[in-house]
């Protein structure tokens, strides 16, 4: 499961973005990997351990929707279970608002 956020774009600042994803590790637990940052500038890593996938999903879910309330909108959304978990809040208004 990968989500990849970005703030909207302004004339004073570039663009922040915020991505989510999970790991499989080796002894069979799951990681959920943040990463944000100012887009073209080099931003922060944060790993988080989880013993099972249900949990490290609930995680990221918890993260988009942290983010989607600081106003970030979803860009991009990868994996099989996103319908179970909530679907793509805020990429419908993204989808309005770029140009045809």
């Amino acid at each position: 499961m990968r989500i990849y956020m970005q703030t909207p774009v302004t004339d004073d600042s570039p663009p922040r973005y915020y991505h989510l994803f999970l790991q499989e590790d080796l002894l069979g637990g799951w990681s959920v990997v943040r990463e944000w940052g100012f887009q073209g500038a080099s931003g922060r890593v944060l790993r988080d351990h989880f013993a099972t996938r249900e949990a490290a999903e609930s995680a990221i879910i918890s993260g988009r929707d942290a983010q989607l309330k600081r106003g970030y909108r979803v860009m991009f959304m990868q994996g099989d279970t996103y319908r179970d978990v909530g679907g793509c809040p805020g990429r419908e208004q993204a989808d309005q608002e770029r140009p045809t």
